[in-house]
């Protein structure tokens, strides 16, 4: 097996001036192509996009794909994988388009799920609006307003980080842990939501709490939501939350093809 290249010549220019995309090997067998070195809506899209777009393109040897917030990591089969090859397939995709203007990836979806914002449910909503500058009325409409884009799914199973919310919300995470949230929690940080799905500490703030279960280990398709659907919180009334907990994984959420 031939040894991977130390540089990749795929440099093309982002909207901000800098050398993006880039692409890097990644370990053995894999390529990391990244979009951007901080999280953003058009480095997120692009990433999105171009996944799908290397799904597609039946690049030879290619194992697997998985996209972050900013970067998609490709997975060849080391039998036969020869990384000069590979990385001029991939350069050849990267410019055949402009990835930070691409469509999103079709077969998207939005998702209406049911959020509880009572404090008894939300125990760190009141201090999560006071550090982006707003009541607890403003910041329950700033996020029920906002559709958020599933961005990645990681850290746990299923767990999707969602955004971006507006520029106030560009609050840190704790100095300390929350010991432990729920399943179905809520919650902020760094102009993200996550919506947890499974029951652990946290260094984001608890700020609202659904029935919505994003894991299912049962199911046929265990990670519910996908990179790239979308995401409405609804209000619900804080006496509702034991129906829609007994109402099954989805939680009382809808969900409709985006067109």
């Amino acid at each position: 097996m031939s040894s991977p290249p130390s540089s990749s010549p795929c440099h093309l220019p982002s909207t901000d001036g800098r050398s993006w995309p880039r692409l890097a090997p990644l370990g053995v067998d894999g390529l990391l192509v990244s979009f951007g070195d901080r999280l953003g809506e058009t480095a997120n899209r692009a990433a999105l996009s171009f996944r799908a777009a290397v799904q597609s393109a039946g690049l030879q040897g290619l194992a697997e794909t998985a996209a972050s917030l900013a970067s998609v990591y490709l997975r060849f089969d080391p039998e036969g994988f020869d990384p000069a090859k590979a990385e001029q397939a991939v350069c050849a995709l990267l410019a055949s388009r402009d990835w930070y203007g691409a469509e999103l990836p079709k077969g998207r979806r939005l998702w209406r799920i049911p959020c509880i914002f009572d404090p008894a449910l939300a125990p760190q909503l009141a201090e999560a609006a006071q550090a982006a500058g707003m009541t607890v009325e403003a910041a329950i409409r700033s996020i029920t307003r906002t559709r958020l884009r599933v961005q990645t799914i990681g850290f746990a199973p299923g767990q999707p980080y969602l955004g971006e919310l507006s520029a106030e919300w560009d609050i840190p995470r704790q100095t300390r842990l929350t010991d432990r949230v729920p399943v179905g929690a809520l919650c902020v940080a760094i102009r993200q939501m996550v919506l947890f799905s499974v029951s652990t500490p946290t260094g984001w703030r608890h700020v609202g709490q659904t029935a919505f279960r994003a894991f299912r280990p049962d199911s046929d398709q265990p990670f519910v939501l996908r990179a790239g659907d979308e995401v409405l919180f609804v209000p619900a009334p804080a006496e509702t939350y034991p129906s829609l907990c007994e109402s099954g994984p989805d939680g009382g959420a809808t969900v409709e093809p985006i067109a």
